[in-house]
Order: structure tokens, then sequence, then C-alpha cells
């Protein structure tokens, strides 16, 4: 027969016990961890964080970014899209969120409020992967930021092929006709200031696509948040890190 335990015991042991329970792995380190991340593991991909991140290199588009798309926080966002750690988002989006907190990027008494709009995936890839990381960060991002989402604002309407394995002008042909502004939510959006939210900023095709479709309905766009940013860019243009990047009152932008 077991032998009953104390009250008392039972009652200090539940918080480590129930901590034990809610450990999982580090996605990185496969060690046992209760936040999505290890403290080593964190420092590491700390490493990555950019000490630039505004980039206006980019016709129109200022970019935010966390972090450069290398080393540890690259195989983080890879364990999140491929591997389904989803948790890793509440890492990245609030990380992003400080960094746009950092900027100062509210906008200005009497200028249209800011909503954010995560670049969507096709409905034929959110099935099978079963999320949308953009989305996830987004969500994560919002809620630091205080600042409202609108999930479904922009829709995939047309599959494209994989854009990593194109180069920068058919990754702009491949994303030509790729977006639509969701019927439900135009209204809304035509009142903001639309800042974009995505996981990686590459070449920026995805980017200025979904940006001129938004601005095809007459919605105005301030410029996308990225968890990261290939390294390329900040190398072939760093003056363009190095300049402020503007309200979304002075950037002004129309339909």
């Amino acid at each position: 027969m077991h032998r009953l335990l104390p009250a008392t015991w039972l009652r200090q042991g539940q918080p480590p016990l129930l901590s034990l329970f809610l450990a999982s792995s580090c996605p990185l380190c496969q060690r046992s961890t209760t936040t999505p991340l290890c403290p080593s593991c964190r420092r590491q991909v700390s490493q990555c964080q950019t000490a630039t991140p505004c980039d206006r290199s980019q016709p129109g588009l200022p970019v935010v970014s966390w972090g450069r798309y290398e080393g540890s926080l690259r195989q983080l966002i890879g364990h999140l899209k491929y591997d389904g750690h989803t948790d890793i988002a509440q890492y990245l989006g609030t990380e992003l969120g400080q960094t746009w907190l950092d900027q100062r990027l509210t906008p200005g008494q009497g200028a249209r409020p800011v909503a954010i709009v995560p670049i969507p995936l096709h409905p034929a890839k959110l099935q099978q992967r079963g999320f949308n990381q953009a989305d996830l960060i987004a969500r994560w991002f919002c809620r630091l930021t205080r600042l409202p989402l609108h999930s479904h604002g922009l829709l995939r309407v047309q599959a494209t092929q994989a854009q990593h394995s194109l180069s920068r002008a058919d990754r702009q042909r491949n994303l030509s006709q790729a977006f639509a502004v969701s019927p439900e939510q135009i209204n809304a959006l035509r009142q903001s200031t639309v800042w974009l939210i995505d996981d990686i900023f590459t070449t920026g095709a995805t980017a200025q696509s979904a940006a001129q479709t938004l601005r095809r309905c007459g919605i105005s766009v301030g410029g996308i948040c990225t968890v990261s940013r290939a390294v390329v860019w900040a190398q072939t243009h760093p003056q363009a890190n190095s300049e402020h990047i503007p309200s979304p009152r002075q950037m002004g932008h129309g339909g």
C-alpha cells in the first residue's frame, strides 16, 4: 500500500512537478525547457539580431527586421515552418514587436491608425503545413504592440513556385497575380495604414507584390516587418540601413 504524502509536501512540490510536465525540448539543442528556447540557445539566436533594423533599399517600402537570416536564427525559422514548432512564433513575434516599439513607428496624432496584415499562404500550402507562420508571428507581435491584426486582410489566390529556387526577376513574375484583398476587410483597411508581416525578407518580391495589391484597392501601405532579412541586402545597401524610416503619416502612401 502506498503511503499517503503530507499535504504540505504536495503543495510545495506542485510547482516543480507542474513545470516538469509542461517542459518540452528546445528545438535547437533538444534540452528540456519550459520556454520556446532554452537560455543558451536564446543567447545564441540573439547574436543574429541586427544593429540596423531599418532598411529603405526597397522603393516605397521600408523594411523593419529583427535579425539577419543566418546561423541559429535561420535554423529556428526552419524549425517553425517545417517541423511544426509553432511555439517558436511566440519568441520571434515578441522580439519583432519590441523592435517595432524601439523604432517608434507608431503614427502621429491625426494620422491613420496602423493595421497589421500577415503575408498569407495559398490555401493548399496552408492545408499542407497546418498554419501560416507569418500569422502566428503577427499574433504575438500584436499582443505586445497592441496593434489590430487583420489575419485575412490579404488572400493568396494563386499558387506559386517556391521563391528560394527563382531569380529576382522570376520571383516578381511568379507573384504578379498572387494576392487579393479580402472583400470583407477592404473598407476597414482603407481607414488604416497597413504594415505587412512576414518571417523572411530576401529580394522583396513578395512584399512588393502584396503592397501593390493593397494600393490598387486604395489602401495605404507603410512598410513590412520581418523577423529576418537576408544578409546580402545588408551588405549591398549599407547606407539604406542607417536611414530613419518615417512614420506612416510621413509615408503618405495611398492607393
